[in-house]
């Protein structure tokens, strides 16, 4: 679940303004329908958080049917390769829409299972946290003059490497590694948020992606917070280890 971005799969939608989208009026049309979307997409997955997290009823029926986790996964995985590897799939609608809205719930689902193996205020100081940072980033994206979609590039590496130190994990337990791992994660996809932020503002900023492309900047912008999220609640649990 954790340490992946669309960006990283498939067709590259973005260019160095090779489309016209200098009129503001285009511009802020395509930053409000994609924030349009992306809240309602974490309204979603919170609301999957909250059931997991308070109802323990919902733990108990997901833990006891293990088969619902695997099938989200895959359902998961496939919705999210059709959307970064195919851009019709993402760019004609209601089809774009349709494969968006299963992948967030199977997303939402996933994250649900995770966040319930922490305890209530783990997750609740996980998700103020990702809030501020986010809002915070977003806000810092807006105004800084650097340019951040430049480093497509470095992201990517950089992405690689946070994978392999995954599988790494995976068989090297310990709570120092874990932290070192988490806080990796955390620092590049906040970095992300600052990047695909300015991939959609366009503007002066030397790559921008196309108004067409409002599902994948959603799409984007939506895993880079759900990961930050994940990683922000791994070093909150293994601090408490």
């Amino acid at each position: 679940m954790q340490g992946y971005n669309s960006t990283s799969y498939g067709e590259d939608p973005l260019g160095s303004h090779g489309f016209d989208f200098s009129d503001k009026s285009i511009r802020l049309g395509f930053i409000r329908k994609v924030y349009g979307i992306l809240m309602v997409q974490l309204t979603v997955t919170l609301s999957f958080i909250a059931l997991f997290t308070f109802h323990e009823g919902t733990k108990r029926y997901v833990f006891a049917h293990p088969a619902l986790w695997w099938i989200s996964l895959i359902v998961m995985f496939v919705c999210l390769l059709s959307m970064a590897c195919c851009g019709e799939v993402r760019r004609k609608a209601p089809m774009n829409f349709i494969f968006l809205s299963v992948f967030t719930l199977a997303e939402s689902f996933l994250l649900g299972c995770a966040t319930a193996t922490f305890k209530k205020e783990e997750v609740f100081l996980a998700v103020l946290i990702c809030t501020v940072v986010t809002l915070g980033l977003t806000l810092f994206a807006f105004q800084t003059k650097i340019d951040f979609t430049m480093m497509g590039g470095v992201l990517f590496v950089a992405a690689l490497i946070l994978m392999i130190f995954g599988i790494i994990t995976i068989f090297w337990h310990g709570k120092t590694i874990t932290l070192i791992y988490a806080s990796f994660g955390a620092l590049l996809f906040s970095v992300y948020i600052i990047y695909d932020t300015q991939i959609m503002l366009g503007g002066k900023h030397k790559y921008a992606i196309s108004p067409e492309e409002y599902i994948f900047a959603a799409l984007n912008l939506y895993l880079d917070i759900i990961n930050l999220f994940s990683y922000i609640l791994t070093i909150i649990g293994a601090s408490r280890d």
